[in-house]
């Protein structure tokens, strides 16, 4: 079915063929990918437009002696094919099998790990210096995309590798427009020809000739740059240093391959500038890669189908209609966006309300502090942004919006696990780098009503709150159309029982639950990591001679530690067990499996429970509870 992809194990046999197997190789590599996307799901789109552009790379460069850095790395299916686990694609994104992004543990041709975007030009760079400081020959070349390049730490690198004399390439894989009808024959024509060492070297020739005559020098500089103007777009990146060449249709190999082949004999900083198209050759992607960007399990032949049962109403989709119905309530509100605006669900409200949407492009610092300015003019902006994006913003955070004691919502979607993305996008860490900052709160809704409710109560406060809550739907159904919320720092007694006390923080509430039924002990949904209802915190500690707490967040520095720290100012001495997420960074997979392997399923909490404190399960109890002795 594939013969001639078949017999690429590696990037070397790649090399041995004749150019102009080249294009049946990406036919079939493009064929392949879309089989196997169908088969497992992941990203589809992204990676069915790199097909002729990783072909290329790995054609013309010597990898993995030549450094390939993929920013974001949703777009790197094609790259694992060609460089040896094409026969383990079918463990894509699953429990111990491939990652859906590059790691490198998992290859030496993934030469950097890349899962959060904008940051290959930075990495490339640094391999390059490096090399040049051990005296070793050898090309970096980061590919980017445009979404990428709207965030500031890109441009960063640009600033700092415009004046670093070493070999880098970077390639901007432009995939939002459309090629133009004049790139063709003569584009291609040109951009080989921008590449080459003739005009490379002609130019070097001029500039020394004319720096003796200043005024004619920059005359020079003024005509070659308006030349380039006609044939090619008027681009910014010649001003940061580097030599600008492109664009160049990504799809084509003969115009790649040449382009490539000039720009290795190069020195200095290159920047090609590459137009594809997401979805290419698979015509339902390339009609609607948004929803191609990331499929579950389809069926080729028939594409995606809408699903015929009811689906259940996810966290992400609360979020939205809360958001759109705070909206028409509060002309106030405003939303904030990372361009992440399907992913946080906010599709309805852009529609309904544009003019106070604001997709700031992939830029979480920049969200940060433009809703904090924002805040300072009376608005009330609500920043939907997932748990793990949010660290990107910290300072911002702290600086910009904490320590001014400003009123912005953090809609922190993906809080926990995420399963199939992995340790990149796991939001483990926000309650722990959250509850430190002085005037920030956090909640932590047990399923989708309390999420709702949260949120309003969020939006009520005069200062930073965060509501943190799962992908995927929870335990309960939101109620619609209505904007109650629940009491500012205060948890309810869910379940009365006795000896061990469950303090619940978030969607663990229900397993807890489960758990607490075989046990016989009291459940207390705390709904609120900081600040805690101390009242409710020292009354079921004085009522019980043992306290478990659980979260799906780190155990270190989370809320677990929040109430060790609270007992300990009030003195209140109990054993106490923290149950959440170890010390480790959890793999890609299924997230039940991965919450049961982390022992945060209701067997694995009432486990921990009774062999911590000896607590007998249900059939075997005496009628009075017993808790070992604890050092």
């Amino acid at each position: 079915m594939y013969p001639l992809l078949e017999t690429i194990h590696s990037p070397a046999d790649l090399r041995l063929l004749p150019r102009p197997q080249l294009r049946t190789l990406a036919d079939e590599l493009r064929a392949y990918v879309l089989h196997s996307v169908s088969q497992t799901g992941g990203h589809l789109s992204s990676n069915l437009g790199t097909v002729e552009l990783t072909v290329a790379l790995h054609y013309v460069f010597n990898t993995p002696e030549d450094r390939l850095v993929w920013d974001v790395g949703h777009q790197t299916y094609p790259h694992k094919i060609l460089t040896g686990r094409r026969e383990r694609m079918a463990s894509l994104r699953q429990f111990g099998g491939l990652s859906g992004f590059p790691r490198r543990d998992e290859s030496e041709y993934d030469t950097f790990g890349t899962a959060h975007s904008s940051t290959s030009i930075s990495a490339a760079l640094g391999m390059a210096m490096a090399a040049k400081q051990k005296g070793e020959e050898r090309h970096a070349v980061a590919i980017i995309g445009d979404g990428a390049m709207s965030a500031g730490m890109a441009f960063e690198a640009l600033n700092n590798a415009g004046v670093c004399d070493c070999n880098l390439l970077v390639i901007l894989n432009d995939n939002d427009m459309s090629i133009s009808p004049p790139v063709g024959a003569l584009n291609r024509y040109l951009a080989q020809l921008m590449s080459g060492q003739f005009y490379a070297s002609a130019k070097n020739v001029g500039k020394q000739v004319l720096k003796v005559a200043p005024p004619l020098f920059e005359l020079a500089k003024r005509l070659e740059t308006h030349a380039k103007g006609m044939v090619v777009p008027a681009t910014l990146f010649e001003n940061f240093g580097f030599n600008y060449i492109g664009p160049i249709d990504g799809h084509d190999l003969e115009s790649l391959i040449p382009t490539l082949e000039n720009i290795k004999h190069l020195k200095g900083p290159q920047f090609l500038h590459v137009v594809t198209k997401k979805g290419q050759g698979y015509k339902l992607a390339e009609a609607d890669p948004v929803a191609y960007h990331g499929p579950g399990k389809f069926d080729p032949t028939m594409g995606l189908q809408k699903s015929t049962a009811p689906a259940k109403q996810t966290f992400t989709q609360v979020f939205g209609h809360w958001l759109c119905d705070m909206a028409e309530k509060d002309s106030r509100l405003v939303g904030i966006t990372p361009a992440m605006r399907e992913g946080s669900g906010m599709v309805e409200f852009h529609q309904r309300f544009p003019d106070r949407y604001y997709d700031v492009g992939i830029a979480e610092q920049h969200a940060v502090t433009f809703a904090a300015g924002m805040a300072c003019e009376g608005l009330k902006p609500v920043v939907a942004i997932y748990s793990t994006f949010l660290q990107r913003g910290y300072d911002q955070l702290i600086h910009d919006v904490a320590l001014q004691n400003l009123p912005v919502v953090f809609a922190l979607d993906r809080a926990g696990l995420v399963g199939a993305d992995g340790a990149t996008h796991a939001g483990a860490y926000d309650i722990a780098y959250l509850r430190c900052i002085p005037n920030m709160s956090v909640a932590c809704p047990a399923d989708e009503n309390e999420c709702r409710m949260l949120l309003s109560s969020a939006y009520e406060q005069n200062h930073p709150v965060a509501v943190r809550y799962p992908r995927g739907a929870g335990a309960g159904v939101a109620t619609q159309a209505h904007l109650d919320a629940l009491p500012f720092g205060k948890g309810e007694l869910r379940r009365q029982g006795a000896g061990v006390a469950i303090l619940a923080f978030g969607t663990l509430l229900h397993p807890a639950l489960e758990a607490a039924n075989k046990l016989g002990a009291t459940v207390v949904n705390m709904r609120w990591a900081k600040p805690l209802d101390i009242e409710l915190l020292l009354q079921v500690a004085g009522s019980h001679e043992a306290l478990v707490t659980v979260e799906e967040g780190s155990i270190m520095g989370g809320a677990g530690s929040a109430v060790a720290e609270a007992l300990a100012a009030a003195g209140v001495v109990k054993p106490l067990l923290h149950l959440g997420l170890r010390d480790e960074f959890t793999e890609h997979g299924d997230p039940a499996r991965l919450l049961a392997l982390q022992g945060l399923d209701a067997a694995g909490i009432e486990l921990a429970i009774v062999t911590r404190f000896g607590v007998l399960p249900a059939p075997a109890r005496p009628a009075k509870h017993t808790l070992k002795s604890v050092a």
